[in-house]
């Protein structure tokens, strides 16, 4: 095996602005992430994942797929439909209360939310170990929800915190106001009241609506959970950070039903197994991510807590866990008429079941995965780019490089592509010098490249370069493809 001179770029330490710079181009101009219908101007917040990165979001949603049912016995999945009854959006509350208290800068004419302004605060309190101060705060805030005015309060905690835009570090503020995040639209041909429907702002309200229909065709027993991954929609009033909000984005979500009183445990469980998966499975960095418990809780939960990733624009939720007691099912049971009681066959207690959710947003935890990846060094004296991706993420699993396309090595080179791709996304690339294709391979995260020379001819043999360290070891071809298969488990 030999060993080239890797070491880290100097004074590489580059602003969260220049760092998401980078991330955005790198993004557009290796084919992850293009700006929808581009050339017509864009339109805010909306993306389209290129041949890269629709791979690699796939990869993304096969593991959490693969991690939450087919390792659990007790979990099944659905596909529920985008567009439901709009009652479904009454009995959930949505309807009457999906609305961010928002509140705009004067000065530079950008809208924040409030509470988010607050929490932020809060945080820098306790991170500056002013704890005290801290549980001040907090304790206002968690009254401003039983203010006679909320919005009023809110606004005057602002006020009186002297609390500052984080991204302007202005503080013109305006009154607090609420603004609903639900798109709707009309079903038929006459545009009327009669006709609404709703693009649905989570994919939760699916599952439940369907808690007797899959107990019942899968035969399941509480506890068990439901999974689903699936577009979700929101008039978010606040954009930007590339992909971290958007208005049509991807969810990730499982509902375990459990019986009431267990739900605690069944948090505890579900916290840790959900923690350990973006350490083990996507090889994110134990000291990128955060955990943050609500004291201020959502009106259905009696306990919850958000998985939160270090990105360069701060710290930011990538994951909810909550427990939702029983609010979903017996709302539905309400508006609908319908029993959504379980019973238990063995001592005949009906109970409408209590809920644990694990919510994950793919598009954040896209963007998450390429800034944890995103490296720069130094590699035999030269600069650059690298997406240090777990191979199980990464796009591309190897690329195979014939050191010249004369003398058969191309044609031997292409045959050992074709036979890899029966198992893996491989790429073959036979343009420019040798360097320079492993820089390219480099920045695309890809972590294996295989090169046909001389050597491969006379005995069969191969040379692996590792993306991490661009150590490279020989190996025969025809292990190739066990080569990979065993570094990628």
């Amino acid at each position: 095996m030999t060993t080239p001179d890797t070491t880290r770029v100097q004074g590489t330490s580059l602003s969260p602005d220049k760092v998401m710079h980078k991330l955005v181009s790198l993004a557009k101009r290796r084919g992850f992430i293009f700006p929808s219908s581009e050339i017509y101007g864009g339109l805010s917040s909306c993306f389209d994942y290129g041949p890269l990165g629709s791979e690699m979001k796939r990869n993304i949603k096969e593991l959490w797929w693969n991690s939450m049912t087919r390792r659990h016995q007790n979990i099944v999945g659905i596909d529920a439909s985008i567009m439901m009854n709009p009652t479904v959006w009454e009995a959930s509350g949505h309807v009457a209360s999906f609305n961010d208290p928002m509140i705009d800068d004067r000065t530079t004419k950008r809208r924040y939310r409030a509470d988010h302004l607050i929490e932020n605060h809060i945080e820098k309190l306790r991170r500056d170990g002013k704890d005290d101060e801290a549980l001040r705060v907090q304790t206002v805030y968690e009254a401003c929800g039983a203010a006679e005015e909320p919005n009023r309060a809110l606004y005057q905690l602002i006020f009186d915190e002297a609390i500052k835009a984080p991204d302007t570090g202005s503080g013109d503020w305006t009154e607090v106001r609420q603004f609903n995040l639900m798109f709707q639209c009309n079903m038929g041909a006459v545009a009327d009241s009669s006709g609404v429907v709703y693009l649905r702002p989570e994919t939760a309200q699916g599952i439940f609506v369907n808690f007797h229909n899959v107990r019942e065709a899968s035969r399941m027993k509480v506890p068990f959970g439901i999974a689903q991954i699936g577009k979700a929609f929101r008039n978010e009033i606040v954009k930007g950070n590339f992909i971290f909000r958007m208005v049509e984005f991807e969810q990730m979500e499982m509902q375990y039903f459990v019986k009431p009183g267990t739900q605690a445990e069944a948090f505890e469980a579900w916290r840790e197994e959900r923690y350990q998966w973006y350490t083990r499975q996507l090889g994110i960095r134990p000291e990128k991510l955060h955990w943050y418990k609500h004291d201020k809780l959502a009106h259905y939960a009696d306990l919850a807590y958000d998985i939160k990733f270090e990105f360069p624009f701060g710290i930011e939720e990538i994951e909810g866990i909550h427990s939702r007691t029983d609010f979903d099912l017996s709302r539905h049971q309400e508006y609908s008429g319908k029993n959504m009681e379980y019973v238990d066959q063995l001592t005949n207690e009906r109970f409408i079941p209590y809920v644990v959710e694990t919510s994950a947003g793919c598009d954040r935890l896209f963007l998450a995965i390429l800034s944890d990846a995103y490296s720069e060094d130094v590699v035999d004296g030269e600069e650059r780019v690298v997406l240090k991706l777990s191979p199980k993420v990464a796009p591309v699993k190897a690329a195979v490089l014939p050191l010249m396309k004369k003398g058969g090595m191309g044609e031997a080179a292409m045959k050992l592509r074709d036979e890899l791709a029966e198992s893996f996304p491989v790429q073959y690339d036979d343009a420019a010098s040798i360097g320079k294709r492993y820089r390219r391979q480099d920045e695309i995260g890809t972590p294996f490249c295989i090169t046909v020379d001389h050597q491969s001819l006379e005995n069969g043999t191969v040379t692996v370069r590792f993306r991490d360290t661009a150590e490279q070891e020989r190996i025969d071809m025809s292990q190739t493809a066990a080569f990979i298969t065993a570094k990628m488990a």
